[in-house]
């Protein structure tokens, strides 16, 4: 980043965090019908939360778009200048997703756009977070759960498959912010409050 011009460095960022703060669960459910889903259920704008809806297809469009504007803010960074730019543009993206200025900074917990970074930082870091996500959940049924060990690891695969120093500062970064975003669901959690989620479809209550 500091071999970066100035001018290079700010566009980097704001273009990332830019990228990252496009609310997709907004503008899938608006566009629909469907109503504003910082008014239903959590008031999350990501995926878990658009189910909420009854639409599995409009969280599997805001699944596949939070996940990857954070993947496509590393890539053109990395193509266009450099794997110092794109570690920063991918941490820029994921606090925009977090922070949307377009929505007063209330955005998302990051689950999806911070496996889109890792898939795309490094895909086997990124293959590695994914499938903790599933098998905990598969096995504890807490999606919040499964976020958090998905996160707390990935840093922890970044350093064993040696993925390099900026990217497990990404993957580090990202967890702490995931941890920050779920404090309310680790509070549940702890006291044993957290909902699961049913394993049928028409029962299910998304837990975060």
């Amino acid at each position: 980043m500091f071999s970066l011009s100035l001018p290079l460095a700010l566009a980097v960022v704001l273009g990332g965090y830019l990228l990252g703060s496009i609310p997709f669960g907004v503008i899938v459910t608006r566009l629909a019908g469907a109503g504003d889903v910082r008014k239903i259920g959590s008031g999350n704008i990501g995926a878990t939360n658009v189910l909420r809806t009854g639409r599995k297809d409009l969280a599997l469009a805001t699944l596949i778009g939070d996940g990857a504007k954070g993947a496509i803010a590393l890539l053109i960074a990395r193509w266009t200048v450099g794997e110092d730019a794109a570690i920063w543009a991918g941490a820029a993206a994921f606090l925009g997703h977090l922070y949307p200025v377009w929505l007063r900074f209330k955005g998302g917990k990051g689950v999806a756009t911070f496996l889109g970074l890792m898939i795309a930082a490094w895909w086997p870091v990124g293959l590695a977070a994914c499938a903790t996500w599933l098998l905990v959940f598969y096995l504890m049924r807490f999606s919040s759960l499964a976020a958090l060990a998905a996160a707390a690891l990935s840093p922890l695969y970044a350093f064993l498959l040696h993925a390099g120093r900026g990217i497990i500062a990404l993957a580090l970064f990202g967890a702490v912010l995931i941890f920050i975003r779920h404090h309310e669901n680790i509070a549940r959690l702890l006291k044993g409050e957290e909902p699961k989620v049913a394993r049928k479809a028409k029962a299910a209550e998304p837990a975060s």
